[in-house]
């Protein structure tokens, strides 16, 4: 029988557990745990089935007290806003999402993974640094795409800008809401705030720039867009 003794200098594979596994760990809730996931403080991934998996070497750094701080407070805005927004397209045009009721399930599942990258982004481009120039370029991309398939979809430019301000305003109302709970600086605020107008610009003018493209195209690219 062959026996292999690791040598000192080789490193350890990570461990990885459940979520449930986690939890007990922890003695948290589900949802807590995958928040710290989102926030950065454990790693963890997904298995092929879609079930997540984490790090119990910085699960037991968490027990010990050790919470990596956070980079910037805001940090968190673009996984609390994808909830907020989840939670008010459900509600539909009750919540001023009425280009949403417009939309098959097959078109609104086309649009999901773009919504929320493009979401999901905003934390990363608050925190980018010398990143930001090309957070911003894959933001674009990412709206250019969305606004080809709303124009797909049949919607037209109206139902596009209301889109937009749908997202817009439930990000602005979730950084506000932020800033003020980490009792940023006037400084870092007014920061906060060019940061975001000038993501917000540079997503809407992509999403034009894909109805100016079909318009054109012309009427057989454009589906409904007059």
């Amino acid at each position: 029988m062959n026996v292999r003794f690791r040598d000192e200098n080789e490193p350890v594979s990570p461990r990885w557990i459940t979520l449930g596994q986690a939890c007990k760990l922890l003695g948290v809730n589900e949802s807590t745990l995958r928040r710290w996931a989102d926030a950065g403080h454990v790693r963890s991934f997904r298995t092929p089935g879609g079930h997540r998996r984490f790090s119990e070497e910085d699960l037991r750094v968490l027990m010990s007290g050790q919470v990596p701080a956070s980079r910037e407070p805001y940090d968190s805005i673009g996984n609390i806003a994808l909830t907020r927004i989840r939670r008010r397209l459900q509600q539909g045009s009750g919540r001023g999402a009425h280009w949403y009721d417009e939309l098959s399930e097959e078109e609104r599942e086309n649009l999901r993974p773009l919504g929320r990258r493009l979401v999901t982004l905003v934390s990363e481009y608050l925190s980018g640094g010398a990143n930001r120039p090309h957070l911003i370029d894959e933001a674009r991309g990412i709206a250019h795409e969305y606004g080809a398939l709303l124009v797909r979809d049949g919607l037209s430019l109206r139902d596009a800008i209301e889109a937009f301000t749908f997202f817009r305003k439930t990000l602005d109302e979730t950084a506000m809401e932020e800033a003020q709970k980490s009792d940023l600086t006037g400084d870092k605020a007014i920061e906060l705030w060019e940061l975001l107008t000038n993501l917000g610009d540079q997503v809407l003018l992509s999403i034009a720039e894909s109805y100016e493209e079909a318009e054109m195209a012309g009427p057989a690219v454009k589906g409904r867009l007059a």
